[in-house]
């Protein structure tokens, strides 16, 4: 007798912005309820959506489709259904691949409702159902470059405001002074006039308290997600106040055309050439003269020397790779010379404990010959190992991995996740329920399902790591990898930066540590504790050698 197994379905929804201009045949609600209609026709059970609301069909790197295929994995549902071909996506090669090839290969059933697309059946027009969305879609890209170089052409701006400018309310074409910050861009212009520079304008811009270009945007005109919003700074920093005294937007220019698209499934841009660039001059009312500008192009970068080229200036070998172990920045040289005494002075400091930064760090400081003795000595130490006790410590990793205590303690935690993955698996179905039949808020279930999805990824990443059996050999390896490098040297007289760099990959310094009592040490010789940790290429931070 033949099972007929039971249609438990999601539905995708998908809808660029293009689309969403052309009218309600293709919105997410037309989509919704041709798909919801369809499930009740057919007696399917359909137990979640998946919506990528402004997402072309050039590509699949889009998130909620990416979630589905996540949920798939789970085996939640064995249905995926969707309006028509196009919304599953427009890319003739990769949609062809999902629908007749991927999902019938995990026993998963597709259909396009609009196209007569179901993959338990023979689709003959298929191909060129693909090939044509194909084509809207390159269409549709060369209609768009069109309208934007047509635009281009007429000087009407068909990007996004720049720092300075909003668009105005009758025409998004048009820029026009922003009252909240066009007084910082002209005061940007004539501080760099008179001579200040980048670094200063930004210090005396956080000083008072002015939101940077981006901040300004999440808070007053952006839309962003939670994400991209976090990303956005409280502080000014001299690259963004260059950028804005390099652009020409300010005279009252516009230029566009600066970067385009790889190709039409893209979203990698590439930089276009200076020559090639889109400049339409005075298309709106400029924030500065060319006076003023040209004025603080010539102070731009004026004080700027490459101060290493100087034999008086000091020169550290760890730039790259000593940092700071308290908030990760690097350390720079610092100091200053007495009686003559260069070398004795000379010491690395953490970049992040400025005054005149935000949260500043308490730093990490050490000096520069203490910290070059200390690498030298411990690669020395490294360089005169025997094979014999190469070979042991090798032989200690291996069974350190391979060890009876460690074998049982990874088997334990295996199977107490591997539990609560099954756990996890009986809870969401039964929320899908619940929600379906109404005893559960479609804000909760996100909510709930959200966690859920976060705990089981972490679960099978632990478990991926706790069944790697390659684990101890990788180990080794990578510990043969080292000291096939220490056998090219025999003793290191001088630490250089060539040899720093061939061993060591990075070196946390921490703060100095006083005994009980001492606030500050009055010189080097008080007594202290303070971590200096290496990581060496291949093994990481060198466990304490046991060679015997």
């Amino acid at each position: 007798m033949r099972t007929i197994q039971k249609s438990i379905a999601f539905a995708y929804f998908r809808l660029s912005r293009e689309e969403a201009q052309s009218g309600e045949s293709s919105s997410i609600t037309n989509q919704r309820m041709i798909v919801s209609n369809y499930c009740k026709q057919n007696g399917i059970t359909l137990v979640r959506e998946f919506v990528d609301d402004g997402y072309s069909g050039g590509n699949f790197d889009r998130p909620d489709f990416q979630n589905m295929m996540r949920e798939l994995d789970k085996g939640l549902a064995n249905t995926i259904i969707t309006k028509d071909l196009s919304r599953l996506g427009r890319d003739m090669r990769e949609s062809s691949y999902y629908a007749e090839q991927f999902f019938p290969e995990h026993a998963i059933r597709y259909i396009a409702i609009a196209d007569n697309f179901d993959s338990e059946r023979e689709n003959i027009m298929a191909p060129f159902q693909f090939a044509m969305n194909e084509v809207y879609l390159r269409d549709g890209s060369k209609k768009v470059k069109d309208v934007l170089r047509n635009k281009r052409e007429e000087g009407l701006y068909c990007a996004c405001a720049p720092y300075g400018y909003k668009k105005a309310k009758n025409n998004n074409n048009l820029l026009i002074p922003d009252e909240m910050t066009a007084p910082i861009v002209q005061r940007i212009f004539h501080s760099a006039a008179r001579g200040d520079s980048s670094r200063k304008i930004a210090m005396d811009l956080n000083k008072d308290g002015v939101f940077p270009p981006l901040k300004y945007r999440v808070l007053f005109t952006g839309t962003f997600t939670e994400e991209g919003a976090t990303r956005a700074s409280d502080v000014w920093n001299y690259t963004t106040v260059k950028r804005i005294l390099k652009n020409q937007v300010y005279l009252g220019h516009t230029i566009l055309g600066k970067s385009k698209k790889v190709s039409v499934k893209s979203k990698k841009k590439i930089p276009v050439p200076k020559e090639e660039w889109a400049v339409t001059k005075n298309t709106h009312e400029p924030l500065v003269s060319e006076e003023i500008f040209q004025r603080a192009q010539e102070n731009l970068g004026k004080g700027t020397r490459d101060y290493r080229a100087y034999d008086r200036v000091r020169k550290s070998i760890f730039s790259g790779i000593a940092y700071c172990a308290l908030c990760g920045h690097a350390l720079c040289s610092c100091g200053t010379v007495y009686k003559g005494e260069r070398e004795k002075y000379w010491y690395l400091g953490c970049i992040n404990k400025r005054k005149d930064i935000s949260n500043p760090c308490t730093g990490s400081r050490i000096r520069y010959e203490t910290l070059m003795t200390l690498v030298k000595d411990d690669l020395n130490s490294l360089l005169a190992l025997s094979d014999e006790q190469i070979d042991a410590i090798v032989e200690n990793i291996i069974q350190a991995e391979n060890s009876d205590k460690a074998v049982k303690a990874k088997k334990a935690r295996a199977e107490k996740l591997e539990a609560r993955l099954k756990v996890i698996d009986k809870i969401i179905p039964k929320i899908y329920v619940d929600n379906a039949e109404g005893r559960l808020e479609d804000e909760r279930l996100e909510q709930m399902v959200g966690d859920l999805q976060k705990e089981s990824a972490a679960i099978h990443k632990e478990l991926l790591e706790l069944n790697d059996n390659t684990i101890a050999e990788s180990k080794s390896n990578n510990y043969k990898m080292f000291f096939e490098l220490t056998k090219k040297y025999t003793y290191i007289e001088k630490l250089d930066r060539d040899i720093l760099l061939t061993f060591v990959d990075r070196i946390e310094v921490g703060p100095k540590i006083l005994p009980q009592g001492m606030t500050r040490a009055t010189h080097d010789s008080s007594p202290f504790e303070q971590s200096i940790r290496i990581f060496y290429k291949f093994v990481g931070e060198m466990e304490e050698l046991n060679t015997e």
